[in-house]
């Protein structure tokens, strides 16, 4: 990927996207396999504010089941199925166990017939050929096989257990990257840290964007026959610029998951039912901890959040409350706040807040609007609440702008066409070939790292490699970043080109290195490299002695 504005600037397009997460990645890939110009703008870094967020988990919608909406999780399987297959390196099989307790809606027999349906459900979710990507049916387990694989849960009361398997993405932001590329690889333009300051309009038609480049103030415009906002909380803010008088505002949770610097569970994501008492006020949540790239991933806390979203943040209070109520859960883990080696934030829409526990409670569905039924044609808004169905919502997006030009819609080829790294028939053999033929004498770990990160095109990294430097895939993975990815603060690199800093602090000695090479490339002075190395130290509030 390269960043282009004048590119953006002398075209035309059929669209432009405001926004590079997850939704606005998978609108312009879906658009530009449908043969339309796209062109995407990101104020940030792309996919750095709620697609980081992700709790790494691709569900298939089993909690669906307890409101009966059969639809969402017919989609949800669908979706995981469909990951699995066009992502095979990112998105990998996750088997959860979910302890039970005495009977009523936690007892086996509610679960045994939720596994019985889930499966009924989901009964084609088998059909394709890589046997690694396959999800067993769900089984009920007795209460002494669950004390045998989970030694140190709670007893008292414990009847047994449930086993299924959702899916877990190993690197969410390199998933919401690979569909970045693939649409760039068939002709689209995208670009970071361009923001989005006005909205170009022909009386009641929107037919572009006004736009800046961060990192020069560079102005200039975007045109196009359609703008679809995908900015996330920033949602009313880039609406009010073209319609200053809207009042029906979208309200967001603050939502928030932890990584923790060991691993509670080793083979199971485990599901946690239990009572917390904050602020005066009782609540039941469900705790949800899998095993991450050898730590354990923790969430999902939510509070209320009324801050701007550029200014909201996760408080050491915040952080305090969750670790008391995973610890009151699941007080094995006795955890404390040096267990915590990262925090993963961000804000989703809200329905409305529970009047009893003040909790918010998150929107269930996603939400298009087509702006020209209130009366500004060209502009279509994407408001998503999950991860996992982010390309369904893109398909649908992509057939409401045809329907808006009273066209009829070319047919969707994203749930079989294969996401950049994602060229590969059976995740295991490519593993093991990838190691066997490791070049440099490059060990199995790295080898690994590389296959689940980067998929088929690994090799293209190892083109950056010197095998004499020290650090060298490291190195090679920088200049791999900034020369063919768009790198362009540290931070992209640490926190998302890569997977040394997503799940705790990768070292001093590891940030300085990528701070010195990426300096050399770019051309940043002692000043600008020793500003870059402190600002993405501030990531990590709270470091232990053994990180620096």
């Amino acid at each position: 990927m390269k960043r282009n504005l004048v590119k953006l600037s002398d075209n035309v397009y059929d669209l432009a996207i405001v926004g590079g997460g997850i939704y606005g990645a998978c609108i312009a890939w879906e658009a530009s396999l449908r043969g339309l110009s796209v062109a995407l703008v990101e104020k940030a870094d792309f996919g750095s504010a709620t697609s980081a967020n992700s709790l790494k988990i691709i569900h298939g919608g089993l909690r669906y089941l307890q409101t009966a909406d059969f639809k969402r999780m017919r989609e949800s399987i669908h979706e995981r199925t469909t990951l699995m297959r066009i992502a095979p390196h990112l998105v990998h099989p996750l088997p959860v166990l979910i302890p039970t307790y005495r009977r009523g809606m936690k007892g086996k027999e509610a679960l045994y017939l939720a596994m019985k349906i889930n499966d009924l459900i989901g009964c084609d979710r088998n059909r394709f050929e890589d046997p690694q990507k396959h999800i067993p049916n769900g089984r009920i387990i007795s209460k002494q096989e669950c004390q045998h694989l989970l030694p140190n849960i709670y007893s008292q009361g414990l009847t047994g257990g449930a086993i299924f398997h959702d899916a877990q993405v190993y690197n969410s932001e390199r998933l919401t990257l690979s569909f970045l590329h693939s649409a760039e690889e068939i002709g689209a333009v995208v670009t970071n840290y361009v923001e989005v300051i006005g909205f170009l309009q022909t009386g009641d038609c929107v037919t572009g964007v006004q736009a800046k480049d961060i990192l020069t103030g560079e102005k200039f415009e975007i045109r196009a026959k359609t703008v679809v906002n995908t900015c996330g909380p920033w949602i009313n803010r880039v609406l009010s610029l073209a319609k200053p008088q809207q009042q029906a505002k979208i309200p967001f949770a603050k939502a928030m998951n932890l990584v923790l610097r060991r691993s509670l569970f080793e083979t199971y994501a485990v599901g946690l039912s239990g009572s917390s008492n904050y602020c005066n006020h009782n609540s039941s949540r469900f705790l949800f901890i899998a095993p991450w790239r050898g730590k354990s991933i923790v969430g999902t806390y939510y509070t209320t959040c009324d801050r701007d979203p550029d200014n909201f943040q996760v408080t050491e209070t915040d952080i305090h409350n969750f670790l008391e109520q995973i610890n009151q859960t699941y007080p094995t883990a006795n955890l404390n706040r040096e267990d915590v080696a990262f925090v993963h934030k961000g804000l989703l829409p809200q329905a409305k807040v529970n009047s009893q526990t003040r909790e918010p409670l998150l929107s269930k569905h996603y939400q298009l609007r087509d702006h020209s039924q209130e009366g500004l044609k060209g502009l279509i808004s994407v408001v998503g609440v999950k991860y996992t169905t982010a390309r369904d919502v893109a398909k649908k997006t992509v057939d409401l702008i045809f329907q808006s030009w009273r066209q009829k819609s070319p047919k969707s080829v994203s749930a079989k066409t294969p996401i950049y790294g994602g060229q590969i028939e059976s995740f295991d053999t490519f593993l093991h070939d990838a190691i066997n033929q490791a070049p440099y004498g490059l060990s199995r770990e790295v080898m690994q790292s590389l296959v689940y990160n980067y998929g088929s095109t690994y090799p293209r990294v190892l083109e950056y490699l010197d095998p004499s430097e020290e650090l060298a895939i490291v190195k090679a993975e920088v200049l791999y970043a900034v020369h063919e990815e768009m790198a362009q603060k540290l931070s992209d690199v640490i926190l998302r080109r890569t997977d040394l800093g997503s799940a705790g602090h990768p070292s001093n000695k590891i940030l300085r290195l990528c701070a010195e090479t990426m300096g050399a490339e770019l051309g940043w002075s002692n000043a600008k490299i020793q500003q870059e190395f402190q600002e993405v130290n501030k990531v990590y509030p709270n470091l232990s002695l053994t990180e620096v």
